[in-house]
């Protein structure tokens, strides 16, 4: 069974992670841009559907733990 506790770090450790990872592919994504590297763009268009798939990566695993239990 799914307790509370689990669901809250669910969310917290998705949000950091999510935070992280988009936030670096954003950051490193603009200089590139600004610096005049159009390579930029692949780093910057999908740094947000990438930050979402750490959060559902972690949830596929709650979820399969679930279904052991």
């Amino acid at each position: 069974m799914i307790k509370r506790s689990d669901i809250l770090m669910l969310g917290l450790s998705a949000g950091v992670t999510g935070g992280l990872v988009g936030g670096m592919m954003l950051g490193i994504g603009m200089n590139l841009i600004i610096a005049g590297a159009n390579l930029g763009w692949l780093l910057l268009l999908p740094a947000a559907p990438a930050s979402g798939m750490a959060g559902w990566v972690l949830a596929r695993r709650l979820a399969k733990q679930v279904d052991e239990a």
